[in-house]
């Protein structure tokens, strides 16, 4: 099994820390962003990089279970977009097994691990949720309902009259024959940039569970959640 970590965005709120820099290379109390994402995983990792960034990946792997792939883009305007990122990564590495896909700048405070544990005692692909009252922040992310089971029962993406309140950070486990799909669902109009695209789209042709997250999650979307982040994990800033 192969860990997919989506790393080609250039974080442009967080100019101009990653005017340069990637995102999940940002250190927060002494440990990177994605180093602190993978505690745990025992499994081959592929960074997905853009071209700009990927020297800093590759330093950065130095000595590490993990493979740095380049996309070829340059610059915000012109990326491939998460959902194509998957897509090539497959395409590159020959992945045959199943696929667990992480956003590489979200700061977790629970192991992936018990996440991809769920997943193959489910046996289907999978999300992680948690819950969210906010409405505006439901209209800036995926949001999905349940059975009791886990079983997902609607997943919308964005949605200005979210059906429920389980919020759907970017953490997938794809099996291997459903992560293949992509071009399938790409030229049935599926969205490309946004991670939780394809996993929407899959949520209509295949059974999907969801795991509730344990503990808190942090998106590091600009300067002040970053310095909140790192005050969380007791940085003094």
């Amino acid at each position: 099994m192969k860990c997919f970590v989506l790393a080609a965005g250039y974080a442009t709120r967080l100019y101009p820390l990653t005017e340069n820099f990637p995102k999940p290379l940002l250190p927060v109390a002494g440990r990177t962003i994605l180093d602190r994402a993978l505690d745990g995983l025992e499994m081959d990792v592929v960074v997905i990089s853009n071209h700009r960034f990927l020297s800093h990946f590759e330093a950065w792997a130095r000595g590490k279970n993990v493979t740095v792939l380049d996309d070829g883009s340059t610059d915000n305007a012109h990326r491939l977009g998460a959902v194509r990122d998957i897509e090539f990564a497959l395409t590159k590495t020959g992945a045959s097994d199943d696929v667990l896909v992480i956003a590489g700048d979200n700061l977790l405070t629970f192991p992936l691990s018990n996440f991809v544990s769920y997943a193959r005692e489910k046996g289907t692909s999978c999300v992680m949720c948690h819950e969210e009252h906010d409405l505006k922040k439901l209209q800036k992310t995926a949001v999905i309902t349940v059975r009791e089971d886990g079983l997902i029962t609607s997943y919308e993406e964005k949605p200005m009259a979210p059906r429920g309140h389980l919020a759907v950070p970017p953490f997938y486990y794809y099996r291997a024959e459903d992560v293949r799909r992509i071009p399938e669902a790409l030229a049935e109009g599926c969205g490309y940039d946004a991670p939780g695209s394809f996993a929407a789209w899959l949520s209509g042709k295949t059974a999907m569970h969801a795991w509730t997250m344990p503990g808190p999650r942090y998106d590091i979307g600009d300067i002040a959640s970053y310095t909140e982040a790192r005050r969380l994990f007791g940085e003094s800033i």
